[in-house]
């Protein structure tokens, strides 16, 4: 009784709650965060300008991935307003023809790209989607299956593959392990959450060709930007090309995405496929689409400072493992539903990760889990709840895309369905990946 009651009165462990009850109560994530931190400062007997003296240093541990989502939603900006997105709608218009698979094979190769090698994020989705829906009423698609090719592609590049937002995720899981006492190579990383990837590859062929393979009808509605573009490559549009595959080798040379995608821009702006005097619009149209996010970052990783500042991770630490089963598989398994609750919560795998790894990596080192089997677990834990989280982009980008003529639903045609495919696989994979590791 005692233990659980030292359990049950920990600064970390209260806070966390706090933070995923406000985050199912709908407050706002940054509100929720810093509310959070503060539970956690005064239970712990920290005076309030400690803590936000702590929470504002914190904050500096995020600041090479915010700087990466605010730059890269700035090159997002540059190749839509260069007309390239819209060069690509007609492009697959004129392929697909009347083939459903084709459609969605692109599809997801799109959503892939967007996340590795042009890093975009969700921004194409609005732009590329609503000219194709009379396509896939035409081909009788059900949009749920198409609400989880997006979700994969937005999602399975940054667990398995270490370029793009793969860089972000899994320099900020190398960064945090570092943080909390566990050595562990960059390299490492993508070689144990791969496993990760083909679980959801798993997900995905279940969602196509079990799930949602059957036909769906919707109406013909006329919506903005229905009519494909059918517009042909131009000098500037293959500059953009440019641009991209330069942004690309630069962050896997230098392993740093801010300046890969300064590069890009440089090159955009230099060659004149954005006027000079419109640099600062799409600066600011590039905060505009992710410095949310990016300010997530940084507010999640201040918290995380501020937990580790209380001295309650260690207690917390003591405090669970009497009361965990001796089963590796069991523990993991706890983990892993825990990190489904705070992720469905946030919205964000990457503004999770601080959280978890402050929490769970103790605890993972006093039972004995080898490096590899720590990287699967803290990304698996991260990962889950993003596919299926109202709040997330990976099913906030395809709902704005697949809902453009009013029948898609957000919850049961997106959330919904992406949850059941893609959390369900990550957890049976995360725990295969720990055996094989062991």
């Amino acid at each position: 009784m005692g233990t659980l009651a030292h359990l049950l009165s920990n600064p970390a462990l209260i806070s966390v709650i706090v933070l995923c009850i406000l985050c199912v109560r709908k407050v706002n994530v940054l509100l929720a965060i810093i509310i959070s931190t503060l539970v956690a400062g005064l239970v712990s007997g920290m005076n309030v300008t400690h803590i936000m003296n702590t929470f504002i240093s914190g904050m500096g541990g995020n600041s090479e991935t915010a700087l990466s989502y605010i730059l890269l939603g700035a090159f997002a900006a540059t190749m839509a307003h260069s007309g390239f997105t819209d060069v690509i709608s007609g492009k697959i218009a004129n392929v697909v023809s009347d083939k459903k698979y084709v459609l969605l094979t692109i599809l997801a190769l799109i959503a892939m790209a967007s996340q590795n090698i042009v890093p975009i994020h969700i921004a194409f989705i609005p732009i590329i989607i609503p000219p194709l829906l009379k396509i896939m009423n035409k081909l009788e698609i059900d949009r749920r299956a198409v609400a989880c090719v997006l979700a994969f592609g937005l999602k399975m590049p940054y667990i398995a593959i270490p370029a793009g937002f793969g860089l972000i995720f899994q320099n900020l899981i190398a960064d945090n392990m570092i943080q909390n006492g566990v050595n562990v190579a960059r390299g490492e990383i993508w070689q144990s959450t791969v496993i990760l990837g083909f679980g959801m590859l798993v997900g995905l062929l279940i969602a196509l060709f079990i799930s949602y393979r059957k036909p769906r009808i919707y109406e013909d509605k006329t919506v903005a930007n229905s009519q494909p573009a059918n517009h042909t490559f131009r000098k500037k549009h293959w500059i953009v090309i440019l641009a991209a595959v330069v942004t690309f080798v630069v962050q896997l040379i230098t392993k740093s995405l801010p300046l890969g995608a300064l590069v890009g821009l440089g090159i955009i702006f230099t060659f004149g496929v954005i006027p000079q005097e419109k640099m600062d619009h799409m600066m600011n149209e590039g905060i505009y689409l992710m410095g949310y996010i990016a300010f997530v970052m940084l507010v999640a990783a201040g918290f995380a400072e501020v937990l580790k500042e209380t001295g309650a991770i260690e207690g917390l630490v003591n405090s669970v493992l009497p009361i965990l089963p001796a089963n590796i598989y069991l523990t993991s398994l706890i983990i892993l539903i825990i990190g489904l609750f705070i992720t469905i919560g946030i919205g964000t795998s990457f503004g999770t990760i601080p959280i978890l790894a402050v929490l769970f990596l103790p605890i993972c080192v006093k039972l004995g889990f080898n490096t590899h089997q720590m990287v699967v677990l803290l990304a698996a834990a991260a990962a889950l709840g993003d596919a299926g989280s109202p709040a997330s982009d990976t099913t906030l980008g395809p709902t704005a895309g697949l809902n453009a003529d009013g029948q898609h639903n957000h919850i049961f045609d997106t959330c919904i369905p992406t949850f059941l495919h893609y959390n369900i696989a990550l957890i049976l994979f995360a725990l295969i990946g720990i055996c094989l590791f062991g």
